[in-house]
């Protein structure tokens, strides 16, 4: 089969995903947002569970791309080498840039993967796939306060991460109130405080 074809379907996918829903992804939409003739979707993934399988690998590649630029972040010598100098400060705008990043340009590739999450719950071949993606975000983590010279233990990497991914509805929602209320209305601001309270020593 045409491998140009197949990721412009598969892309069709995503796109038709983050628009209409789980409920809107059928192989007639596919076609249409791809702009192929009827029957198109269909010859190359024929059942919904493949088209949504191919929706899920297409995201999980799309996500290596800042996962990978995030894996290179750190200092320029040492263990944690790779893209630096870094320190609290830059992790705290690197961290805004991608949650903006969600919200903005990875807008259609982040509603996709939610919504193909909604359909994992009902789905545990889907659960297994999209699994990698999201564990994969608690090493990275880990890997950015390190290189930050931050406290970077397992406790604190879940807390950054399981924050992180709890903004992101929000954000792409956009409800102006309650951005306010989570303090998502300024995101430079937001992981500033989100850091410190995440790496606040212990006492007692």
């Amino acid at each position: 089969m045409n491998q140009d074809r197949r990721d412009r379907l598969r892309d069709a996918a995503i796109a038709v995903l983050a628009r209409e829903g789980g409920r809107g992804l059928t192989h007639r939409a596919v076609d249409a947002e791809a702009v192929v003739p009827t029957g198109t979707a269909k010859n190359y993934f024929p059942t919904r569970d493949t088209l949504l399988r191919a929706a899920a690998e297409r995201c999980a590649e799309q996500y290596r791309v800042p996962a990978a630029t995030v894996a290179q972040t750190g200092p320029e010598t040492g263990p944690e080498a790779g893209r630096g100098p870094f320190d609290a400060a830059q992790l705290a705008a690197l961290l805004a840039g991608l949650l903006r990043n969600a919200a903005g340009p990875g807008r259609t590739r982040v509603l996709a993967y939610l919504e193909l999450r909604a359909e994992a719950a009902r789905r545990t071949w889907l659960a297994t796939l999209l699994d990698p993606v999201a564990a994969a975000d608690f090493a990275a983590h880990a890997h950015l306060l390190r290189a930050a010279g931050l406290p970077a233990g397992p406790e604190r990497a879940r807390a950054l991460t399981l924050a992180l991914h709890g903004a992101v509805p929000h954000l792409l929602t956009g409800a102006p109130a309650t951005l306010a209320a989570a303090g998502l209305d300024d995101l430079d601001r937001f992981t500033r405080e989100l850091l410190a309270a995440v790496c606040e020593e212990e006492t007692g």
